[in-house]
């Protein structure tokens, strides 16, 4: 890749007057507007018109920055018409909307510290824009190609964002909206955004990335609201490695009351879904195929979590609502529908391994989901003495080596297992372990009243 040295376009500065006087004035004496380019849209101005000179392998950086600058005072639009235009450190100020042509307006980053940066601004829209970061490296401050730092409504919509040396988009403490847009070839995530303020992340196209898809994350436990939905995310790696830190395809961190729907999800190296110490979670009506690991995870510390009608085909474990020993509790798995879970992982397996389809610990209702073709357990219910209060009723389990493992060691708390349909589990449809341990027959025609803590009734094996 050309490595382009950042010069200046020496253009004095825009004032007031040429702006509000007309679209079609020149910021410099002498330059010409190029006509070939498209003019502005009525309420917008030409960038090219302005000074801004496409195909240069000059920086145009300056001079885009200083249009930006003059827009922003005017409260008008800038548009960049189809070209391609290298710049490098741009920054930009508040009231800011930058359009262009979608796959024929392209700004291409060309090496120094940041791409387009705001910090401590409001209301900033891209749109329509192809954003070519090049591989080119960021500045230790800079953590995206596109990135925003405690800025009021970023909408960025209808652009093409790749090959970033960091993250794609990287937001902290913004409000806003993400939508319509291609993030590819990020060497860490698609969409980093970091004690956000309700964003809303949607049908956006997220693919290739180095780290991970969407990420949802703060810094301390706390509110968020944001809403992932009708995002398309795949071939996710985790090059940085790890067991479950990276790798994934939306990932929440210590986020509450943040929704996941209708994303379809495939080809990651971790979790499709992972939600790590969110409470408040909703995670529903996802397509997750080609899990590496977990395909949905609800861990650690979290209250409350919903994992209803998802579809989960192909992991090394299906829905996980785990770590009650960390706090982890209060959850409903329901309706999701659960198959070809091998046993086979990303990392040599600890505690309960690979290859089971549902595992529940504390104060969840397990109701009504189908899971076909698990290769060891259809259902984990506990583990060791982490087990308190999980209703596990209605569900059908079809072609797996045991229907229901349930901990039977001393400290478990209240399991009820009722009215489920078990088919075709070759080594037993209820039965209890201590820890990796097989302990009990097959209870499913008796023997839960051996232990107290469990309640066992009104089963079917086919």
């Amino acid at each position: 890749m050309r490595q382009i040295t950042p010069t200046s376009l020496h253009c004095p500065a825009p004032t007031r007057r040429r702006f509000l006087a007309g679209v079609g004035s020149a910021l410099a004496a002498g330059v010409a507007p190029v006509r070939a380019a498209p003019p502005a849209t009525p309420d917008a101005l030409n960038a090219v018109e302005l000074g801004l000179a496409p195909d240069s392998l000059e920086n145009q950086g300056p001079a885009l920055e200083r249009i930006l600058n003059a827009a922003s005072d005017s409260g008008v639009p800038v548009f960049i018409p189809p070209g391609d235009f290298v710049v490098s450190d741009v920054t930009l100020p508040a009231l800011v909307h930058l359009r262009g042509v979608p796959g024929l307006s392209r700004l291409i980053y060309g090496g120094g510290n940041h791409f387009l940066r705001a910090e401590n601004a409001s209301d900033i829209r891209l749109a329509g824009l192809t954003l070519d970061a090049s591989g080119y490296r960021l500045a230790d401050y800079c953590r995206g190609a596109v990135e925003a730092v405690h800025t009021v409504n970023v909408d960025i919509s209808g652009c093409n964002i790749f090959d970033s040396r960091k993250h794609g988009v990287a937001l902290e403490a913004c409000g806003g909206s993400i939508a319509e847009t291609s993030v590819s070839a990020a060497a860490l995530a698609g969409i980093y955004c970091v004690d956000g303020s309700a964003m809303r992340i949607a049908d956006n196209r997220i693919q290739n990335c180095g780290n991970g898809g969407v990420l949802v994350h703060r810094r301390r436990p706390g509110p968020d609201g944001a809403i992932v939905s009708g995002n398309r995310v795949t071939g996710i790696r985790a090059d940085d490695g790890g067991t479950g830190q990276h790798g994934n395809g939306i990932n929440v961190y210590q986020a509450n009351n943040v929704m996941i729907t209708g994303n379809h999800v495939a080809d990651c190296a971790f979790s499709a879904i992972r939600s790590n110490s969110g409470s408040g979670v909703q995670i529903v009506s996802n397509q997750c195929l080609a899990s590496g690991e977990t395909a949905i995870y609800s861990e650690f510390a979290f209250e409350g979590a919903i994992v209803a009608n998802n579809l989960v085909d192909g992991a090394a474990n299906g829905v996980s609502i785990a770590n009650f020993n960390e706090g982890g509790r209060l959850a409903v798995v329901s309706g999701n529908i659960i198959r070809n879970i091998v046993n086979e992982g990303p990392y040599d397996p600890v505690g309960p391994g690979f290859g089971w389809g549902i595992a529940a610990e504390a104060d969840t209702s397990v109701n009504g989901n189908v899971l076909d073709n698990i290769a060891r357990f259809g259902m984990l219910i506990g583990w060791g003495p982490y087990l308190r209060g999980v209703s596990v009723t209605d569900n059908i389990v079809r072609n797996s080596l045991i229907g229901v493992a349930v901990t039977v060691v001393d400290g478990a708390q209240g399991a009820q297992i009722a009215n489920n349909i078990f088919q075709n589990t070759l080594r037993g449809a209820i039965v209890g372990y201590r820890w990796q341990e097989r302990i009990t027959r097959d209870m499913i025609a008796g023997g839960a009243q051996d232990y107290p803590h469990l309640t066992v009734f009104g089963n079917t094996q086919l």
